[in-house]
């Protein structure tokens, strides 16, 4: 039996059987100079001062998420005037077109929280990425306007939101609206 097209074995210029005077100079690395060592930082946003957002005062900007809305309604609670009781201030609840959309994808079961969001109370906010995925959008949204407070009782949406410094958390519990990290705020309500 034959044996086609058997190629060499070839020996690279830096092993230790060639002779030395044949032999490759061995790759130095330079040592790292630890002064010119940068990590790459996120440049932090004008509106914070300290642990305080300038940007966060009366009236207040709320983005609503699809399952704020959801527990809204399970615990049979007004939306906006909540917001107020919660707050002691006016609110402006902002809905986003991903959010719009996730609400008309559930269907006929959620015919009522379509009903609340087309309120002419209810802000307008237009999406122009692709995609209808409402926690990436409201997540990019915060990150670059600092000015929202975030409406969400989804956990998985309140972790990302933590990370982004200075945007609070509106959330149903106990059958009422509780905000957290509200204290960083500007002018915020002392309790």
């Amino acid at each position: 039996m034959q044996k086609f097209a058997q190629m060499k074995k070839m020996i690279s210029l830096s092993d230790p059987r060639i002779k030395p005077e044949k032999r490759a100079p061995p790759k130095k690395k330079k040592p790292e100079d630890p002064r010119e060592k940068v990590n790459a930082v996120p440049q932090q946003s004008s509106a914070l001062f300290f642990e305080y957002n300038t940007q966060l005062g009366p009236p207040y900007h709320i983005l609503i998420d699809t399952n704020f809305i959801n527990f809204s309604i399970k615990n049979k609670l007004d939306i906006i005037q909540n917001m107020m009781e919660c707050l002691y201030a006016k609110c402006i609840p902002y809905i986003t077109d991903c959010v719009l959309g996730e609400l008309e994808k559930l269907g006929q079961k959620y015919k009522i929280a379509l009903k609340i969001i087309k309120d002419p109370r209810f802000e307008r906010l237009e999406c122009n990425h692709r995609g209808t995925y409402a926690d990436n959008c409201i997540v990019n949204r915060v990150t670059q306007h600092k000015c929202y407070i975030v409406a969400t009782n989804d956990k998985d949406l309140k972790r990302r939101i933590r990370k982004i410094p200075g945007v609070p958390i509106m959330y149903v519990a106990q059958h009422r609206y509780t905000i957290e990290r509200m204290p960083d705020a500007y002018g915020a309500p002392k309790t």
